[in-house]
């Protein structure tokens, strides 16, 4: 039986409120466009600040990452609830680290690409989402998506941007 937790929930489990995307999973609409919002709205500071440390920032949430959407998929019941939006902050992170320039431009181009493909889920992304289970299933096929996302961008940019 699937749990969607409370605010409150999450407070009180610091793995649910990082897997929540410190609440922003909780929306009652789009989840997952909301916690790729927030989280790259919340980077963003810290990548224009101080680069090295978005990427180390980003790293160790890619190196946690597994556990904490793993377990906030056994907490909920289900194997990839619509809230647990870890996965979404990860991959606009690493979109918006990878850009050609740090522009308004780019962060939405950003923002749009990702989520196209993390919507869409073209092959393997797809795949990896129905075959790979528990919290690196949950993460890879986020991380496939942004690999994505940056390929096109980059693509966009050499060719005619």
């Amino acid at each position: 039986m699937m749990r969607t937790p409370s605010f409150e929930d999450l407070l009180k489990h610091p793995i649910l409120f990082l897997g929540f995307g410190l609440g922003s999973g909780l929306s009652p609409k789009a989840p997952g466009t909301v916690g790729t919002l927030f989280g790259g709205v919340i980077f963003l500071p810290l990548l224009l600040w101080n680069p090295p440390l978005a990427w180390v920032l980003t790293l160790v949430g890619l190196v946690f990452g597994s556990r904490i959407c793993g377990q906030s998929a056994d907490w909920s019941g289900v194997h990839d609830h619509g809230g647990i939006v870890w996965d979404e902050f990860v991959a606009i992170w690493l979109v918006l680290l990878c850009l050609p320039q740090q522009t308004w431009f780019y962060w939405l181009f950003a923002f749009v690409a990702f989520r196209f493909f993390d919507i869409i889920k073209p092959w393997p992304i797809g795949w990896v989402d129905k075959r790979v289970q528990g919290g690196f299933g949950i993460m890879l096929d986020d991380i496939i998506a942004a690999c994505y996302s940056i390929m096109i961008i980059w693509g966009a940019s050499a060719s005619f941007l």
